[in-house]
């Protein structure tokens, strides 16, 4: 199988497996400084590279959503019971695309600064209606570099540590950006079309990073209006919480995805209550 599976402790208080779906242009890598933590809680993580990202082999122009779902679809064949999904920025379009297409397999899904979208709805049109606030940035849209036919795009190291790793210690930007792939142009611009009856009834969790220099909190607010529904938990993080804030980000996923509470533990934790808190991987936030 794939991915880094770390497996449960005995005594584990949930039978799901949590399936960590990364962004574009990451990988599996991405999830390593979350899992320790969510094992510590108990629970199984498979962490994902999904086809022609991270160390996958598939060829990169012939990636389509289609293609994740298939992958995905081989990956939950192989998994006992049901799986929780934490999907981070362009995987949450893709985590929706699951819970349609295996709705019976997935009890959760846990959007990370993610893409939650209504159906056949793009990110690109919602990011487009902003696109004349001041308050609206592009985030990593406009830094970009493209190869010639336009199948798969990269991102520049020091954009990426700008924007992608903005509040990660230095030598966790450029150990990520350094890890960063071309990615898909057929697995980025990307729309899920979902149903009411199916991806609707899926239990939903919304982490919002604050200071999120690519996904800005106004889009990831807006995609929250669009899709309501899902319990809302704001962080003051950059893009890549996972990275650089991971016991926050898991002190907000754990209950969660023990099917506990979809708050964070700590006492009064909401939008504009979080500007004090600080991680214990030294990066105050």
């Amino acid at each position: 199988m794939s991915g880094a599976l770390a497996s449960t402790t005995a005594g584990s208080r949930t039978a799901d497996t949590v399936m960590l779906i990364h962004g574009a242009w990451q990988g599996s890598w991405a999830w390593s400084g979350l899992i320790p933590f969510l094992r510590d809680a108990g629970l199984a993580c498979l962490a994902i590279d999904l086809p022609g990202n991270g160390h996958s082999r598939e060829a990169r122009s012939e990636i389509t959503l289609q293609s994740y779902l298939d992958y995905i679809g081989r990956l939950l064949a192989e998994l006992p019971g049901k799986v929780s999904l934490v999907a981070h920025s362009g995987g949450g379009i893709v985590a929706s695309a699951v819970a349609e297409a295996f709705r019976e397999r997935v009890s959760r899904i846990a959007y990370v600064a993610g893409m939650m979208l209504p159906s056949g709805v793009s990110f690109a049109s919602v990011q487009r209606s902003l696109a004349d606030s001041e308050s609206v940035t592009l985030g990593i849209t406009g830094e970009l570099e493209w190869s010639k036919d336009r199948r798969y795009s990269t991102v520049p190291r020091a954009a990426a540590k700008a924007i992608l790793f903005s509040d990660c210690l230095p030598e966790q930007a450029s150990f990520a950006a350094e890890r960063l792939t071309p990615q898909p142009e057929g697995g980025r611009a990307i729309v899920a079309v979902t149903t009411p009856e199916r991806f609707g009834t899926v239990p939903r969790l919304y982490v919002e990073a604050t200071k999120d220099m690519s996904i800005d909190i106004v889009l990831q607010r807006r995609m929250q209006e669009l899709v309501p529904g899902a319990a809302v938990v704001s962080l003051p993080t950059g893009h890549t919480p996972q990275l650089s804030a991971p016991d926050l980000l898991a002190n907000s996923l754990i209950p969660f995805l023990l099917g506990e509470s979809a708050s964070s533990p700590a006492e009064g934790l909401g939008r504009g209550e979080t500007e004090t808190m600080q991680s214990t991987t030294g990066v105050e936030q």
